[in-house]
């Protein structure tokens, strides 16, 4: 049947860069276009925008070529690409529902199930994160080429080989990781302005990067970080991004510091998973100073300072300020 034009015109979609809604669609378990998906082109590693107007919003992947068009209405990118190319399965990046275009239905098939596990993986079942330990199985990507899930490589895009030895390194941390398994999308924070929305974006990303790397269902045997480093870029204020090398070390501190405060936490202990997991204590040990007078001959008078050489045996204990706001 005749696809129902969407709300709003043409124009004005393209003038605010924001597709309406998209027209309802009738459910079937029928699709004679299921044989055209090319799953060797599906990359959900890179930014979720459209390839033409750019925006971010109603997103849509074709999954015969790969790439991301916005609505399903007519005249909308989508439904234009389906008609002109004659490519008809789209799958929304938000939702991971599958629909036929232009004819607009939804379509319900278990065949499918793979793509929606490679774009967004989960990790559901009562046992399903305590077995990744435990996991020695190899996963085989669609190239044919075998991975196993947790030790998958990075791409290194122009110079951020320094956030992927902190991403692998923050991705063998038990309880941080467990985490990041779950679904626990950083949704509902306050927004007091832009930079705790970047972060709480940030820690959603990050959250995304690491179930695809412990994921089993990839369809390509290495992950790339795009969509993180799009995130660390803006919350970081273009301090670190990419084609920019950076030092490891502050990164990480910035980095720790980054995902506490998008995930909520504040300078009270274990107020987040990341300063549950990685914030301890310093023991400071200070050393008693003793002043004792020098007795000299003739007019040399003077001082000496030495030390005592036994310690304060009550010694401080701080905190670790590293999950401090930045």
């Amino acid at each position: 049947g005749a696809p129902t034009p969407e709300p709003g015109s043409e124009g004005s979609m393209k003038r605010s860069g924001a597709a309406a809604a998209s027209p309802p669609a009738k459910r079937t378990w029928r699709c004679p276009y299921l044989d055209t998906i090319q799953r060797n082109l599906l990359d959900f590693d890179f930014e979720k925008v459209c390839s033409e107007t750019l925006t971010n919003h109603n997103v849509y992947a074709c999954l015969v070529c790969g790439k991301y068009f916005q609505g399903r209405g007519c005249h909308t990118p989508a439904y234009t690409h389906s008609v002109q190319a004659s490519h008809h399965v789209f799958i929304n990046l938000g939702t991971m529902k599958i629909y036929c275009l232009p004819d607009n239905y939804e379509v319900v098939d278990s065949s499918l199930r793979d793509i929606q596990d490679c774009l967004d993986p989960r990790f559901t079942g009562g046992d399903a994160i305590a077995k990744v330990d435990a996991n020695t199985n190899l996963a085989r990507d669609v190239f044919g080429v075998t991975y196993l899930p947790g030790f998958v490589g990075l791409n290194n895009l122009q110079g951020t080989d320094y956030v992927s030895v902190v991403v692998q390194a923050l991705a063998r941390v038990k309880p941080l990781r467990d985490h990041f398994l779950r679904e626990a999308p950083a949704d509902g924070l306050p927004e007091l302005d832009d930079r705790p929305r970047a972060l709480a974006t940030l820690a959603e990303r990050f959250g995304t990067l690491m179930r695809k790397i412990w994921s089993a269902k990839n369809f390509k045997s290495n992950v790339s970080p795009h969509e993180l480093l799009q995130a660390i870029s803006l919350a970081s204020d273009k301090r670190f991004q990419i084609g920019k090398p950076a030092d490891a070390a502050k990164f990480l501190s910035w980095f720790l510091n980054a995902l506490h405060v998008g995930l909520g936490g504040s300078k009270r202990k274990s107020s987040s998973p990341v300063s549950a997991a990685l914030r301890g204590s310093v023991v400071v040990k200070q050393l008693r100073r003793t002043r004792r007078i020098v007795e000299a001959k003739g007019n040399d008078d003077g001082d000496e300072t030495s030390p005592n050489p036994n310690p304060n045996p009550n010694p401080n204990t701080a905190p670790n300020p590293f999950a401090v706001s930045p």
